[in-house]
């Protein structure tokens, strides 16, 4: 697949034009019209992007029938708003070009793993309707997702339960405790954040089960719907977890909550 730059001249706060400067979707489109669409924020601690959770979950969702875009998002030395702008470019991307791609502008969501998981949950709790006002036609359409999936996924940026790494990677070393409250996107949730599945294992020794916890309570405090499934064991970053017989359930119930979701 043909991947497809998000700023053609180029993006927000970059100092290069390399590919590490320049966030692109790469899409995997399925036959038919209206589908469903779903970007994949692979992790890797902002970092890096952990190719086994990129592509291979693009082929697995199109096997249910829903085309996906992998996202290049900024990673360190670039530091936040920067991969906050690639999501939310992606999104208003897909959006705009929804009859080019052929999908559903109304069925889009965003997929994350681990430190792409706090970047899809903060693409869930931070986002706006567009500014018609402005020339780029693509930032006139809405950043919001329709639906969410974290797959183990870093959500808060506090001590004690956030991931150092991903922390230190997006906020810098010395990162300000009043933007890491701000980016803990558990104080985030509102009645409007859309509907999320959630998948973590209980033993996760990088990123605590707590994130996921922590986020699923804030969904039930203002009544947004959700899926939360807490696996016994398994180790962090497990992606499609296919030789894992019990965790890589998630896989069959992700599609059914999808589908439940219109997602079909």
């Amino acid at each position: 697949m043909t991947e497809q730059l998000l700023w053609m001249h180029g993006a927000p706060y970059a100092v290069g034009n390399k590919d590490e400067d320049c966030p692109a979707i790469t899409p995997f489109l399925v036959e038919g019209d209206d589908r469903p669409a779903v970007i994949v924020c692979p992790g890797g601690a902002y970092g890096a992007r952990a190719c086994h959770e990129g592509e291979p979950i693009a082929r697995w969702l199109n096997g249910l029938g829903i085309s996906a875009f992998v996202l290049r998002y900024r990673v360190a030395p670039y530091t936040y708003p920067c991969a906050l702008l690639d999501v939310q470019r992606a999104i208003r991307t897909v959006r705009y070009k929804a009859e080019h791609f052929r999908i559903d502008p109304n069925k889009i969501g965003v997929l994350g793993f681990s430190a792409g998981g706090h970047l899809a949950s903060n693409a869930g709790t931070s986002y706006d309707k567009g500014n018609e006002d402005v020339e780029d036609v693509i930032e006139r359409e809405s950043c919001r997702p329709d639906l969410l999936v974290l797959c183990y996924p870093v959500i808060t940026l506090k001590e004690p339960f956030t991931h150092a790494g991903s922390r230190k990677n997006l906020l810098g070393k010395d990162a300000d405790p009043d933007k890491a409250e701000q980016l803990s996107s558990e104080v985030n949730v509102t009645g409007d954040t859309p509907p999320t599945f959630l998948w973590h294992t209980s033993d996760d020794e990088d990123v605590p089960v707590e994130n996921s916890l922590m986020f699923a309570a804030a969904l039930s405090k203002h009544k947004v719907l959700f899926d939360l499934h807490v696996y016994a064991k398994g180790r962090h970053g497990l992606g499609l977890a296919e030789d894992k017989e019990h965790t890589r359930e998630w896989t069959a119930a992700c599609a059914s909550w999808l589908a439940y979701n219109g997602f079909k």
